[in-house]
This record gives C-alpha cells, sequence and structure tokens, in this order.
C-alpha cells in the first residue's frame, strides 16, 4: 500500500483573487447605496401624488396611500366584521328551540357547534342505543330548519353497562325559502 501524504500548509493566494473579491465588495456596496436612494425618491414622489391628488380633489383628505399590505389587512378585517355580522343574523332562537323541542329521553345534546359562514351546524349527541340514534338522526332530517343530516361518525362506549353510542351529526341549516 502506498503512503499517504497529506499537505498542511496553506495556499498563498493570488493578487488577482484578493482583487476581484475586493472588485465584488465594492460593486455589491455600490448597489445597496442606489438602491436605498431609489426606495427614498419612491416615498418622496408618493408623498408628491398624494398632496397633488389631494389638491385636485381626486382623494379624500381621509384616505392614505395605502401599500399591499395594509389593503391585506384591511379586507381581512372586513371579512372578519362581515363574519360576525352573518352569526348575529341568523335565527338562533328558531334552532335552539328546534332542538329542544327533539324528544330527549333517548339522546342527550353533549355539543352544539354552528357554523354561520358555511349555513352548517355540527351536533355532538350520545344516545341509549343504535337505534335511538337512528331515529334522532330521522326527525332531525324532517324538520324544517334542517337538511342534509350527515352522520359525521359514532362509537359505541363499551366501557359503560348500558353501551351507549357516541356520535356526531353534520347539517345544513336553513333560513327562510331553503337558502342557507
Amino acid at each position: 500500500m502506498r503512503r499517504l501524504e497529506l499537505e498542511f500548509q496553506p495556499r498563498r493566494s493570488s493578487p488577482l483573487a484578493w482583487s476581484l473579491l475586493a472588485l465584488g465588495v465594492a460593486v455589491v456596496a455600490v448597489l445597496v447605496l442606489l438602491q436605498q436612494q431609489l426606495q427614498a425618491e419612491q416615498v418622496e414622489l408618493e408623498a408628491r401624488v398624494h398632496g397633488m391628488e389631494l389638491q385636485l380633489g381626486r382623494r379624500p383628505a381621509t384616505a392614505a396611500p395605502q401599500n399591499s399590505a395594509a389593503s391585506r389587512e384591511q379586507a381581512e378585517r372586513l371579512a372578519q366584521m362581515r363574519s360576525v355580522s352573518q352569526q348575529l343574523q341568523r335565527p338562533w332562537q328558531q334552532l335552539f328551540a328546534m332542538l329542544e323541542a327533539q324528544p330527549q329521553e333517548d339522546v342527550a345534546l353533549l355539543s352544539l357547534t354552528p357554523d354561520a359562514r358555511k349555513g352548517q351546524v355540527r351536533i355532538s349527541a350520545e344516545a341509549r342505543n343504535l337505534e335511538a340514534m337512528l331515529h334522532y338522526h330521522q326527525r332531525l332530517e324532517q324538520s324544517a330548519e334542517l337538511s342534509d343530516v350527515s352522520l359525521l361518525n359514532h362509537e359505541v362506549v363499551a366501557g359503560q353497562a348500558e353501551h351507549p353510542v357516541r356520535f356526531n351529526l353534520t347539517a345544513t341549516w336553513e333560513i327562510g325559502h331553503g337558502r342557507p
């Protein structure tokens, strides 16, 4: 086997390599300064255009120039306000009254999660047995307030003596003329 020879002495860099490195650093520095100057000019020009628009009456005095991030944030806030408004306009009492009017001897409601934006409601409940769960599902389908009632999942609770059935339903929440 041949003997391995390793050289641990640093190589000498050529003056050409050092000059190219210095030239690259100088070009980057000039470009950064140029970019900062152009940004300052852009801000100044936008302020002048805004002032001229105010003088000409094309823009109300309360409106400030907005960048895309500010307009996106404003659109998100508007969407949130519409969502809250939609939820407040829903006939909550009508939905609660219909659910409370359902026979509750074999079924217990655990949670109710309405989504006014989608026009849906999710119902979590526990039934005494599988037959009671199916009857409850049918009664909800026949109600005037809910349509497209679907069983999402169910499980038999084996840890309890009576083996109740926990289940989740989703339904479309109708308003008025059958529109969610």
